[in-house]
């Protein structure tokens, strides 16, 4: 759908963890943090091109997804403009550039100091924004956005979207849509892939989706409630996520979560029209199972809608995409 174009990427694809400052690397390839410290202690500018730098797995399992790594960023400098930085330059001379030298792209080995890929539609879509919407595209068991700064830089596991409000958040976070990514992303049993071009630029959103008032107060209630949550508990949104999908879990904060995930898909149903969709969910199978193979295994359970009530979703938000992309074609809407 035109209507979605340029508000979805997926974040930098670095190539070449020598670009890093990360004191958990056990490779040894990046740079310290300490040694990051000395250099900008050293000349203050350096600090204009380090920033930092988050990936999917920070995101799903801090409970207030923080980073702990930093980047050297020459974005789309020419290599005269980064000679103005020569330590940094000279990192990544040394832990970059031997890697890029075997690869067979001539660019990626001619532009040995600058990410393979640089996003610039991401840097100028997120360009004046506070803050981003983001979640983990790498294979993860759980549909789950969250808020990030937008003064960093996001790695390639990270889907990133241009939206402060905590209406998009709700539009994206409910069930409506979460059921239309697992329909159409890639997946391997009950993990999620979720892909920019098949999930979201495909989706029928709401009309005024992004600043509608109803989703934005239930968003933001859902969200703070969530937030602070994780921070109380010392969890990220894996283990918060797979408490809310456990049927043995009798924590009142998860029962509360799970009121206000039905309260905010409720929103985001009315804002459709479709005020006859109950939300009420149960604990049912993602995927089939041999009971007798599996044994005493915990079982792939989600606290989701039944089938009929998925399907049913699913076959409306499927009509409207059509109905959508007709109009966008009669009104000479390139696809």
């Amino acid at each position: 759908l035109q209507a979605n174009t340029g508000q979805s990427f997926v974040g930098s694809y670095i190539l070449g963890m020598g670009f890093t400052f990360d004191d958990s690397d056990a490779k040894g390839v990046a740079t310290s943090i300490s040694e990051m410290g000395r250099l900008i202690e050293n000349d203050p500018r350096n600090e204009e091109v380090i920033f930092p730098y988050i990936g999917g797995e920070e995101v799903n399992n801090h409970p207030n997804h923080a980073f702990h790594r930093y980047v050297i960023n020459f974005h789309d400098r020419d290599l005269t403009d980064a000679m103005k930085w020569p330590d940094l330059l000279q990192i990544v001379r040394e832990n970059v550039k031997p890697e890029r030298d075997v690869q067979k792209r001539k660019a990626l080995r001619e532009r040995w100091w600058q990410y393979a890929e640089k996003r610039p539609g991401l840097v100028s879509a997120i360009n004046g924004l506070i803050k981003v919407l983001v979640i983990n595209c790498g294979a993860t068991p759980h549909h789950a956005f969250a808020f990030l700064p937008a003064n960093i830089v996001y790695a390639n596991t990270l889907a990133v979207f241009p939206f402060e409000t905590y209406a998009a958040f709700a539009a994206l976070q409910s069930r409506p849509h979460e059921i239309w990514a697992r329909f159409f992303a890639s997946s391997m049993k009950d993990d999620l892939r979720y892909t920019p071009s098949d999930c979201f630029e495909t989706f029928p959103f709401p009309e005024g989706w992004e600043k509608h008032s109803l989703l934005e107060r239930s968003g933001k209630e859902y969200y703070q409630f969530r937030a602070k949550f994780m921070v109380e508990n010392n969890e990220g949104l894996t283990k918060i996520y797979n408490r809310f999908h456990d049927p043995e879990e009798r924590s009142p904060k998860i029962a509360e979560l799970r009121r206000l995930h039905a309260a905010m898909d409720r929103a985001v149903l009315d804002a459709y029209g479709w005020a006859d969709i109950s939300t009420d969910c149960e604990f049912l199978l993602d995927y089939e199972i041999d009971e007798e193979e599996w044994g005493r295994k915990k079982k792939p359970l989600r606290y989701r809608w039944p089938d009929q009530v998925r399907d049913d979703v699913l076959a409306r938000l499927m009509a409207l995409n059509a109905q959508r992309a007709q109009e966008e074609r009669l009104a000479g809407l390139k696809s």
